[in-house]
């Protein structure tokens, strides 16, 4: 969380706050949590975060929190955070879930934003069909299912977002769950090699 009337714009912020029509203070913390700017144009900074993330705004938000000068910023570590929180519900309860930590993402080829996972543990982010075969005998070639994200979305689902409910508990699917942490969902960002957009 940080409070806007702590930050100080730079130079470069205020040029780009003025291109784009946005905070010069909010346009500092997403140059501060960006390893690149991609696009910046009508209101929004497409970026690359420190934790290798595409998104909007360095991810920084300001819904649902109480006051307007306030933002939430993505976790400096998703996966770690992931791996903390198992730990602390195994060190409490005993049980060992999986751990999916989630944020709105918008997508390039489709309008709305849906859930994905930034960071997760004991859960393998995703699940490679390739060379396995179709219904009818095909090998499949090209599918990898994103089953991280495909929790984080179900989870979404079951709450509201204004509800203030931190998180969901989504059974009957402990066949995604693992022993071990497992690689965290940084696995699931496409190299910039294969990415079209950029």
């Amino acid at each position: 969380m940080r409070d806007l009337a702590s930050v100080e714009p730079g130079e470069e912020a205020r040029r780009v706050a003025e291109e784009v029509g946005r905070d010069p203070r909010l346009v500092e913390l997403v140059l501060t949590e960006s390893r690149k700017v991609l696009r910046a144009t009508s209101g929004r900074l497409i970026v690359e975060t420190n934790s290798g993330w595409v998104c909007a705004n360095a991810g920084i938000d300001a819904s649902n929190l109480p006051d307007a000068d306030t933002v939430c910023l993505l976790p400096e570590d998703a996966d770690a955070s992931a791996r903390r929180i198992r730990s602390g519900i195994e060190a409490s309860s005993g049980e060992r879930p999986g751990v999916v930590i989630a944020d709105s993402f918008g997508r390039a080829w489709r309008l709305g934003q849906a859930e994905v996972a930034i960071g997760c543990a004991g859960i393998e982010p995703l699940d490679d069909w390739e060379g396995r075969s179709d219904s009818h005998g095909r090998k499949l070639s090209a599918t990898i299912i994103a089953s991280a994200d495909h929790l984080a979305a179900v989870a979404d689902l079951i709450r509201e977002k204004d509800s203030n409910v931190p998180g969901a508990v989504i059974s009957g699917l402990g066949h995604l769950v693992t022993d071990d942490d497992g690689p965290g969902a940084s696995g699931l960002q496409r190299p910039e090699g294969e990415d079209l957009f950029r």
